[in-house]
């Protein structure tokens, strides 16, 4: 049965999962970087995103492997695609990650203005999709068939998904880092009322994993 999943999320102690003042010199927000170094360093992360051999290895890499096991499809915020707001003013801007990112899915863009699909190298497809949060959760369980979706972010888009009971199972990473400001993953939500515990809690040297799971019963 597809399941709707969030991995490797990376918050701050102080519960921000990006730093203010997003824009193309800061894709994460000001300070945001210091958040994945737990990330970062893995055989994962090199492998997926840069192609290179090698990486650390121990619960960190086992963390951000399992968030690539049995996915079909992802869902994205528009900030998450990249740092242009309003209208496209062209088409010009094709992601952050150049000619081949790292998804090789079908990836859903929530945005209010349209524009056409994005094929890009290694079978990924950005498709925008202007009718909200349950249009982009319809069409990625299609096109995921009996594989999962996993949304990518940013913090807003997961706390539309979270409000509204949408997500089943969440994997969040602590970073001991202190950002100040920037976007809160978990503001205006009751985690509890909404059917959400805790599992699972592991600590590494740089970061805590926690992995929260939704009881329809429990909501």
């Amino acid at each position: 049965m597809t399941r709707v999943r969030v991995e490797s999320y990376t918050i701050s102690l102080d519960g921000y999962g990006a730093g203010p003042d997003q824009d193309l010199d800061h894709p994460l927000g000001v300070g945001a970087h210091d958040l994945h170094q737990w990330l970062i360093p893995t055989r994962t992360f090199q492998h997926t995103l840069f192609g290179k051999d090698g990486g650390t290895t121990g619960v960190d890499d086992d963390f951000a492997a399992r968030g690539f096991r049995n996915v079909g499809a992802w869902i994205l915020g528009r900030n998450m695609f990249g740092p242009i707001r309003g209208p496209w003013p062209d088409l010009s801007w094709r992601g952050w990650w150049g000619d081949n990112p790292p998804y090789h899915f079908p990836v859903f863009v929530l945005t209010h203005h349209a524009r056409p699909a994005l094929e890009m190298a290694g079978d990924t497809t950005f498709h925008f999709v202007t009718g909200g949060i349950h249009e982009a959760l319809a069409r990625a369980r299609e096109a995921a068939g009996e594989r999962d979706v996993r949304i990518g972010g940013g913090a807003r888009t997961i706390r539309q998904y979270l409000r509204e009971g949408l997500i089943d199972e969440l994997h969040i990473a602590i970073s001991p880092v202190v950002l100040g400001g920037g976007e809160p993953l978990f503001e205006g939500l009751d985690l509890k009322a909404l059917g959400y515990t805790c599992v699972e809690s592991v600590p590494s040297e740089k970061a805590m994993h926690i992995v929260l799971r939704r009881d329809p019963e429990g909501a």
